[in-house]
């Protein structure tokens, strides 16, 4: 149960989030040019997109952090009040988009805060550690690479990119609506979502096969 004082601070988190929304939209259209328009990485964005975060959500996860976690600097903790994703075609893709997106970041003068892949799949977090992206695991069966990213400007403005792949973002926006913010009681959901994340594994690998195959058939 929160208390007033509780309220009081995601009222304030909320009130930031809505006084600098202009420059939470700004920054996620700048990265998405910047993603969009480098001719090295846009050969492996399949589609870009970014959102932002509206009150209702906001406010969901900020009372979540709360319950879970207890005190906390509400600004500081959430990083996705702006979101941006890049969707590629297959796993192997994402050893050519990392230093591709840390080089850009870089150029950029932007902070990357964190770089974390979230699996369930142990073949994944090995591609994921060769890459050089720390791997941690989701007994929720979810897979993505997020950027925690941070402006260079004196406000603190954020932006969380995900990058997955096109078979992930399927599970994924499956997912999204069954389980956010609050995870479906239906336990049925909760297994159909297990098996689709195997098939999604799955269809994952056998695209990475695919290509693989043209890649060395051609090569001959």
């Amino acid at each position: 149960m929160l208390s007033e004082a509780d309220h009081r601070r995601i009222d304030e988190a909320t009130g930031y989030f809505t006084d600098n929304r202009h420059q939470f939209e700004s920054f996620a259209q700048s990265l998405m040019a910047y993603f969009e328009n480098n001719p090295e990485l846009s050969k492996f964005i399949h589609f870009i997109k970014y959102r932002i975060k509206d009150e209702w959500s906001l406010r969901a996860k900020l009372e979540k952090i709360l319950t879970n976690e207890g005190s906390q600097d509400l600004v500081g903790r959430v990083t996705d009040f702006a979101g941006l994703r890049i969707i590629h075609l297959h796993m192997d893709q994402l050893s050519s988009i990392h230093p591709l997106v840390s080089d850009i970041l870089d150029e950029q003068k932007c902070e990357l805060l964190e770089t974390k892949a979230h699996c369930w799949d142990m073949e994944y977090e090995d591609l994921f550690r060769r890459v050089g992206v720390e791997a941690v695991q989701r007994s929720s069966m979810y897979t993505t690479v997020h950027y925690d990213i941070m402006a260079n400007q004196r406000k603190k403005i954020t932006c969380e990119l995900q990058v997955r792949s096109l078979m992930e973002e399927l599970w994924g926006e499956v997912s999204h609506r069954i389980n956010y913010p609050k995870e479906s009681p239906s336990v049925s959901c909760q297994d159909q979502l297990k098996v689709l994340a195997r098939l999604t594994s799955g269809c994952g690998r056998l695209v990475d096969s695919i290509f693989k195959t043209h890649r060395d058939t051609i090569g001959k």
